[in-house]
Parts: structure tokens; sequence; C-alpha cells
């Protein structure tokens, strides 16, 4: 991990390591996980809200008075609204991305959940993705969580990572083993 990377991601934790301890606190769990689907959509959804985070050329008031409108119009609660105001004051904003999916990982953990990253070649109906969610809690013995991503290089089958284990159906694994095999071969 890059030192630029590694400072982020150790800023976040810290930040999400006090915003989820403090809604823990306060049973507001469940409106912590709200923010945080709502603050994932908003920068997914938003480019000027990326800029906005990153870009040095905003002054603290403008990401604060920004940071406000975005936690108001979004409807986050008082304590993820005041950590946010709190981000921007300090010039924070910039791991937003990084405590996002580190309360993500706080929350799943408390709840007894796990995500697995599964890709795809084509995307899973819902029948299909509650299926794979049922047959990963088997052999994990947790709750799991989909989080599906579509790659058409797959061909076809899937890749599931799930924690540090991995376990790649794709046909373009296949094949790439078949032309692996073939050239110790010849």
């Amino acid at each position: 991990m890059s030192e630029p990377a590694s400072i982020s991601s150790g800023i976040a934790a810290r930040y999400a390591t006090a915003l989820f301890d403090l809604a823990r606190e306060d049973k507001g769990l469940k409106a912590l996980e709200g923010d945080v689907d709502a603050l994932d959509a908003a920068l997914n959804a938003s480019a000027d809200l990326r800029d906005l985070i990153s870009s040095p050329i905003y002054s603290r008031e403008d990401q604060s008075n920004a940071i406000a409108a975005i936690a108001s119009k979004a409807g986050l609660s008082a304590l993820t609204a005041n950590t946010l105001g709190l981000m921007a004051a300090k010039r924070r904003l910039f791991v937003l991305p990084q405590l996002v999916a580190d309360l993500r990982a706080r929350i799943a953990a408390e709840k007894g959940e796990v995500t697995a990253e599964v890709t795809a070649a084509s995307a899973l109906s819902q029948e299909q993705a509650d299926k794979l969610a049922a047959t990963l809690k088997a052999r994990v013995g947790k709750d799991v969580k989909v989080k599906l991503a579509v790659d058409e290089s797959l061909i076809g089958g899937l890749v599931v990572k799930l924690g540090s284990t991995m376990i790649d159906t794709s046909i373009k694994s296949k094949l790439a083993a078949l032309q692996n095999a073939m050239k110790e071969v010849g």
C-alpha cells in the first residue's frame, strides 16, 4: 500500500471508529447504516461531490456549507452530519470513500454478516443472488451480503471473493489454465 493511501485509510479508520462507537452507544446503528448507504449512493452518483471532497480549490467554508446541505437533503442523522462537518472543518473530506467502506465493514461485523464480492459475466437475477447468498451462508456459517459486479470478459461463470478466499469458476480462468497446460506440453 502506498504511503498516501495508508495515511488516508488511517484517518478514515479513526473517524469511523469514533462515529461507529458513538452510534452504537446511542443505539443508532440502523440510522448509521442508512447514512452510509446514502453517502455511498451520493458518492457514486455525483462527480461534483467527488470533486468537492478531493479538490483543494474549495475552501473549508465551501466544503462545510456544501456537506451540510448534502447531509440535510439526504436526511442524515445528526451524528453523521456533525462528523462530516468536523471532517470538512479539518479538511479531511477526502477520506470519505474510505470512511464509508470502513463503516460498512464495522456494521456488517456487528450484525454478524460478511460481504461477498461477486463478479459475474452477466447480471444475476434476484433469485440467483439469493441462492448464491444461501450457499455461501451454508459454507461460512454467517449471513452473507452479496455485492455484485459485472465483467463480460469472464465469458461465463463467477468469481467470488469472500474474505481472503477467492473462488474462480469463470470460463476465462479455465481457458487460461488450459492455455498454460498446453504451453507445458509443447
